[in-house]
C-alpha cells in the first residue's frame, strides 16, 4: 500500500476564470455592524469564535456583492454569519440533530410568529425580516424553498457522517448543490438588484445552464480549497475530492487536476449560456446571470484572503499551489448553546 501524500498541488482555478473581481466599498461599516450583531448573541466558545474572527466570511461578501449598497451588503452579511452558525451546528450532530437545528432554521424563516426560544431562532427571524424589507414575493416563495432544500441536505449529509459513508457521484453533485447554500446566496442577487424574477425564467434553459454553472463552479472550487482543514478536522466526506477519489479509485493529486479541469468547463459553460440568454427573458433575468458570476471569481479570491482554508499560509498557497496536509485534530469543542443542553 502507498503511504497517505503529505502534499498536493491546487489546480489554477484563477487562470480558467476570467471573470472580472470586484469588491464593495462599503466593507468594513457593515462587516463590523453584522460581526456586532451575530457575536452579542455570544453563541460561540471561545475557539469557535475564533474561528469565526479569522474566516471574514463578511469579506466574501464584500467579493460577490460588490455592488450592494450599505445596507444590502449588511443583510447578506447577516445570512452568510447565519449560515455559518447553522453548518458549524450542524457539522458536529447526527443526522437525526442536524435534522432538528434545520427545522429551527426553516420553520424561523417560514413563520413570523413561531420561536422556540432559542438563539438560532432569534437570529434567523432577525434576518428574515431585514430580507423581507426589500425582497420581492416570488423571491420570498422561492428562497424559503431552497430553505426546504437546504436543511434536508445538510441533514443527510449529517446522516452520511454518522454512517460513515460517502455518496456516489451522481447522488453528491445534486446534494452539494443544496446543502452547500449557494443557491440562496444566489437569491440574494435578486434582493439587491431589486428585481423579483417570473418563474418562467428558472425553466428557461440557457438561463439554467448558465445558473447550474456558476453553482458547481464555486462548489467544487470550494470543495478542493477546503479539503485540507475538512480532512484535519475529520468531515470531508462531504466534499468533491472524496467522492471522485473515491468514484474513479484516483489518487489526491489527480483528483485535484480533474477538479480543475472540470472547473474549467463550468466557467466556459456559464459564458457561453450567458450569450445564448434570449431577450425575451428581460433584462432583469441577464442581469442576475451576469451577477452570479461575480460568486465565481470571487469565492476563488476570498478563499486566498482568508486563513479559513490554508492557515496563515494563506498567500504562500496562492502563489505556490502546495498544500501541505494537516494532522488530524483533536477537539471537543462546540457551541455554548450545546454546552448548555
Amino acid at each position: 500500500m502507498s503511504p497517505s501524500p503529505r502534499q498536493f498541488r491546487l489546480p489554477n482555478l484563477l487562470a480558467t476564470c476570467p471573470l472580472k473581481d470586484a469588491t464593495n466599498p462599503y466593507y468594513r461599516q457593515a462587516s463590523a455592524e453584522s460581526r456586532a450583531w451575530i457575536n452579542s448573541y455570544d453563541i460561540f466558545t471561545d475557539r469557535k469564535r475564533a474561528f469565526f474572527v479569522q474566516g471574514v466570511n463578511e469579506l466574501l461578501c464584500s467579493h460577490v456583492y460588490w455592488y450592494a449598497d450599505c445596507e444590502q451588503l449588511r443583510t447578506t452579511c447577516d445570512f452568510v454569519n447565519l449560515l455559518f452558525v447553522v453548518d458549524e451546528v450542524s457539522d458536529e450532530q447526527n443526522g437525526l440533530d442536524a435534522a432538528a437545528t434545520g427545522q429551527i432554521f426553516l420553520k424561523a424563516m417560514q413563520y413570523p410568529d413561531w420561536d422556540d426560544d432559542s438563539i438560532l431562532a432569534k437570529i434567523t427571524k432577525e434576518f428574515r425580516a431585514r430580507f423581507l424589507g426589500r425582497a420581492g414575493p416570488r423571491n420570498v416563495r422561492r428562497f424559503i424553498e431552497l430553505c426546504d432544500k437546504y436543511t434536508q441536505c445538510v441533514a443527510v449529509e449529517a446522516e452520511l457522517r454518522e454512517r460513515n459513508k460517502v455518496a456516489d457521484l451522481a447522488s453528491f453533485v445534486s446534494l452539494r448543490r443544496y446543502n452547500s447554500a449557494v443557491l440562496l446566496c444566489f437569491a440574494l442577487v435578486e434582493y439587491i438588484l431589486g428585481i423579483d424574477l417570473d418563474d418562467e425564467v428558472y425553466e428557461d434553459e440557457a438561463f439554467l445552464e448558465a445558473y447550474w454553472a456558476a453553482c458547481d463552479h464555486v462548489c467544487w472550487a470550494n470543495d478542493v480549497y477546503s479539503y485540507d482543514m475538512e480532512q484535519s478536522k475529520g468531515i470531508s466526506g462531504n466534499n468533491i475530492v472524496t467522492v471522485l477519489m473515491q468514484e474513479n479509485g484516483t489518487s489526491l493529486q489527480d483528483t485535484a487536476d480533474q477538479i480543475g479541469v472540470r472547473c474549467g468547463e463550468f466557467v466556459n459553460t456559464y459564458l457561453s449560456a450567458k450569450k445564448r440568454l434570449a431577450p425575451s427573458l428581460g433584462a432583469d433575468a441577464a442581469r442576475f446571470i451576469e451577477a452570479i458570476g461575480s460568486w465565481m471569481i470571487g469565492n476563488l479570491e476570498w478563499s486566498f484572503e482568508t486563513v479559513r482554508y490554508f492557515g496563515s499560509r494563506h498567500l504562500e498557497v496562492k502563489e505556490t499551489g502546495i498544500v501541505i496536509l494537516r494532522p488530524r485534530e483533536v477537539s471537543n469543542d462546540s457551541f455554548s448553546e450545546s454546552d448548555e443542553e
